[in-house]
C-alpha cells in the first residue's frame, strides 16, 4: 500500500450558536506590553443572528488501495508547510510505515524541530493511525495495546467563559451539575496588573471554590504569563482553595524558572503544553521542573511521539495529561495508558465546538466521562452536510467550490 496524495481541504460552514461565544480571553505573554492588554477574546465572524462562520482545514492521506485517514483541524501555515516541504517525502510512502515517515519528515525539517513544521508532523502523523486503524478496522486504542478502562474521566476546561466572578461561579456549578468532577479556570491578570489583579485573581478562585465544593478538582491556568515572584506570591494567596495544579506559570522556554516556582510553592505545577517531542519534555523531567505533563498531541509530534512521550514520563513516576486541542486522538492515546500515567482528559468546551464541528460523530463527555468508541481509526469521518464551502489547498491559488 502505497500513499497516492496528500489532500488539505479547507472547509467552510455555519455553526448556530445565540449569543457571544467567546465571553472572555485569558491572559497573554504579549499583555506586557500596554497597547495589547485590552484586546478582546478571539474573533469569528457572525452570520445572521444565531451562529458563526466556522473554517477548519484538514488533512487527508488517500492511497492506492483505497484505505485513507484524516486529522486536523491545523492552521493555515502548517497547511503550508505540509503542500510546499513534506508533500513529497509522504506521497509514495508506505502508510503502515508511521515510524519510519515520522523521522524523514523530522530529519527533513531539522529547524523545524519546534513550532508550525512539528505541528505539521504532528497532524499527518494522526492521519496515518487513523487511516491504519480504518486499516485494520478497529479502533485506534486496540492497536496502541489498550483499552486499559472502559471511560475516561474528563475535566471541564472552561476557555472563554466569563470570569466575572459571579458568572464564573454560577458556570461552575452548572459543569458540576454536569458530571464533572474537575474544572479548570484561566486568569486574566498577571505582574502589570499589580495588587489589584492579584486581588480579582483571588477573587475568581473563591468564587470558583465556593461554587464548586470541596470535592472537586480546581485547575488554574497562567498561560505563560506570569514570572517567578508574582507566581510565589500568588500561590501563598491561592493555597487555602486547594488548586489541583496551577498551569504554565512562565514561558516554556524558562525551565529554571520553572524548577524554582516548584521547589518554592506548595501547589503543583504543571506545563508541556507549548513544548515539543521526547527531547523537549524530557528536559522538564529532568530539570524536577513540573508535576504534571501536559504535552498536545497535535502539537508536540503526534501520537506516535506521545506514545514514547508517556513511556519516559512513566519512569519519571510523572503524569502525562495532554492538552485538549483534539479530544479524539486524546482519548485514543489515553485508553491506551494506565490510568496512573494519564489519569485524565482534558475537554476544551468551547474549542471542542469549533474542533469537532466537521467530524460526523463529535466525542463529547457525558456525565463528566467520555466512553471509548468502537468505530475503526480515530473517528475522524466528516460531515458532509456541514460543510458549505470546500476548497483543496495547493500553493497557487484554487478558487472556492
Amino acid at each position: 500500500m502505497k500513499i497516492t496524495e496528500l489532500r488539505l481541504r479547507q472547509l467552510r460552514g455555519t455553526m448556530a450558536f445565540t449569543g457571544e461565544f467567546w465571553e472572555e480571553r485569558l491572559i497573554r505573554p504579549i499583555d506586557v506590553y500596554p497597547e495589547h492588554r485590552d484586546e478582546g477574546p478571539a474573533w469569528l465572524e457572525r452570520v445572521g443572528e444565531g451562529g458563526y462562520r466556522m473554517e477548519s482545514i484538514f488533512v487527508e492521506v488517500l492511497t492506492d488501495e483505497g484505505v485513507s485517514g484524516t486529522a486536523g483541524p491545523i492552521s493555515l501555515d502548517q497547511a503550508f508547510i505540509l503542500d510546499t516541504q513534506f508533500r513529497a517525502l509522504i506521497e509514495g510512502a508506505d502508510p503502515l510505515a508511521h515510524e519510519l515517515l515520522w523521522d524523514k519528515l523530522y530529519r527533513y525539517a531539522v529547524h523545524g524541530r519546534k513550532g508550525a513544521a512539528m505541528m505539521a508532523i504532528s497532524a499527518v502523523d494522526c492521519a496515518l493511525w487513523d487511516l491504519k486503524g480504518r486499516w485494520a478496522n478497529a479502533p485506534v486504542y486496540r492497536l496502541l495495546g489498550g483499552p486499559t478502562r472502559e471511560r475516561i474521566p474528563a475535566y471541564a476546561s472552561a476557555l472563554g467563559y466569563s470570569i466575572e466572578p459571579q458568572r464564573a461561579a454560577a458556570r461552575a456549578r452548572e459543569l458540576v451539575q454536569q458530571g464533572y468532577r474537575a474544572t479548570k479556570w484561566f486568569f486574566r491578570n498577571g505582574p502589570a496588573d499589580g495588587s489589584a489583579g492579584m486581588a480579582r485573581n483571588v477573587e475568581l478562585v473563591r468564587a470558583l471554590r465556593e461554587a464548586v465544593g470541596e470535592d472537586v478538582d480546581l485547575m488554574l491556568d497562567c498561560w505563560m504569563s506570569w514570572d517567578v515572584p508574582y507566581t510565589v506570591s500568588m500561590a501563598e494567596r491561592l493555597e487555602e482553595y486547594r488548586p489541583r495544579w496551577l498551569e504554565e506559570p512562565v514561558l516554556p522556554d524558562k525551565i529554571e524558572s520553572y524548577a524554582e516556582i516548584r521547589r518554592r510553592v506548595d501547589i503543583p505545577i504543571s506545563g508541556g503544553e507549548h513544548e515539543y517531542t521526547r527531547w523537549g519534555l524530557k528536559q522538564l523531567m529532568d530539570a524536577d521542573a513540573v508535576d504534571v505533563l501536559q504535552p498536545d498531541i497535535y502539537w508536540a509530534g503526534g501520537i506516535s511521539e506521545l506514545l514514547k512521550i508517556c513511556a519516559i514520563a512513566s519512569t519519571y513516576d510523572l503524569p502525562v495529561i495532554p492538552h485538549g486541542h483534539s479530544t479524539p486522538a486524546s482519548a485514543h492515546l489515553i485508553a491506551s495508558q494506565p490510568a496512573n500515567v494519564c489519569p485524565l482528559l482534558e475537554y476544551l468546551i468551547k474549542w471542542n465546538e469549533i474542533h469537532q464541528f466537521f467530524l460526523k460523530n463529535p466525542l463529547k463527555p457525558q456525565g463528566g466521562m467520555v466512553s471509548l468508541p468502537e468505530t475503526a481509526g480515530l473517528g475522524m469521518e466528516l460531515e458532509e452536510s456541514k460543510i458549505q464551502e470546500e476548497r483543496v489547498l495547493r500553493w497557487g491559488g484554487t478558487p472556492w467550490t
